[in-house]
């Protein structure tokens, strides 16, 4: 018994061996996301990834305004390693704040030249424009036509009756206070703001809960980017989109190294950027319903998605709606509304 026992002490030496722990055995397979994106759409791409890569996504879902508020919080001890969605105005930001590392995915050799940041700090993966999502049966009722210009939205029937989120927290917002900004000039556009503060029934945290609401028939208008509204349209809500004639601002949707994020995760962050923005990344916008165009020009986009290159779109400056960011919301926040009780 003795003698077998000392031979399979030593079989078992013999095989710890010749079969050494890899690499591979203790690769670090976590990576943790701040994300822009809505829930009910993050776990179709966070779990395709986990799927085709082995990374598991640990993510929180905030607005991008607040994770942009988070990342100048966190800027000494980083807590995330990609900031993924929302307007490019809020990475454009973050570079100027000193949040974000640079990183050229591959994949960008098929996205558009006039899309991509010249400067390498964050990858555009969509875009969409700003509309008027419309509650169908509200207007039916009323016997009114849907708003077709940025004036129709001051007109008294439409009092208490408009829902739009607030820009300090929101990046749809604030990209619909820059459009203005740039359509109007900056004082005519904030005694439009004014104005409009009159008609709207409740500024939100998030752009994603303002075509909820008009969904649900909580509000009449919803001022949001197009895929947002889509959705709930899509699942068989009464949403009617109409652009303003006068001119729409849109985004493009981006994602980005975080400055100084844990160091363990940057090799599966890259990949998470390369994934996102790769062909097969980009169509799962289809199989999650979220109506966002691709950027790769190899994707093939979602039935029903917008067609920006068909909208009267502004000639939008992302660059400079970036840097004036928080010099706006100031002016917002302190003429128009405050961000007091946000929903």
């Amino acid at each position: 018994m003795k003698k077998f026992i000392k031979a399979l002490f030593y079989l078992t030496l013999a095989l710890a061996i010749v079969a050494p722990v890899t690499a591979a055995d203790t690769k670090y397979n976590q990576l943790t996301v701040y994300t822009a994106l809505p829930d009910s759409e993050v776990p179709v791409y966070f779990n395709a990834f986990e799927k085709d890569t082995g990374i598991k996504v640990n993510y929180i879902r905030l607005s991008a305004g607040e994770i942009l508020a988070r990342l100048q919080a966190e800027k000494n001890n980083p807590q995330a390693s990609v900031f993924h969605g929302g307007s490019t105005d809020n990475f454009i930001a973050a570079i100027d704040m000193g949040l974000l590392d640079k990183y050229v995915s591959p994949e960008s050799k098929n996205i558009p030249a006039s899309f991509l940041d010249k400067e390498g700090y964050w990858t555009p993966f969509y875009i969409g424009a700003i509309t008027f999502a419309c509650n169908r049966d509200w207007f039916k009722k009323n016997n009114l036509p849907y708003p077709t210009t940025w004036n129709d939205l001051l007109k008294p029937e439409f009092k208490g009756q408009i829902s739009m989120a607030h820009p300090s927290t929101s990046g749809t917002s604030y990209t619909v206070l820059a459009t203005l900004v740039q359509l109007m000039g900056e004082d005519k556009a904030f005694e439009y703001m004014k104005k409009l503060n009159a008609n709207v029934r409740q500024y939100t945290k998030s752009g994603a809960t303002v075509p909820q609401q008009v969904a649900l028939g909580e509000a009449a208008i919803g001022i949001t980017f197009a895929h947002d509204a889509l959705k709930p349209a899509g699942e068989g809500y009464p949403i009617e989109l109409s652009f303003p004639k006068d001119g729409t601002g849109f985004e493009v949707g981006g994602l980005a190294l975080i400055k100084n994020g844990p160091e363990k995760e940057r090799e599966n962050a890259k990949k998470f950027i390369d994934w996102c923005v790769s062909k097969k990344g980009q169509e799962l916008f289809e199989v999650a319903k979220s109506y966002r165009v691709p950027l790769n020009k190899l994707a093939t986009p979602p039935k029903g998605s917008v067609n920006v290159a068909e909208l009267n779109t502004i000639d939008y400056d992302a660059k400079w709606a970036g840097d004036n960011r928080k010099r706006l919301i100031e002016r917002f926040t302190n003429e128009v509304s405050n961000a007091s009780n946000l929903k």
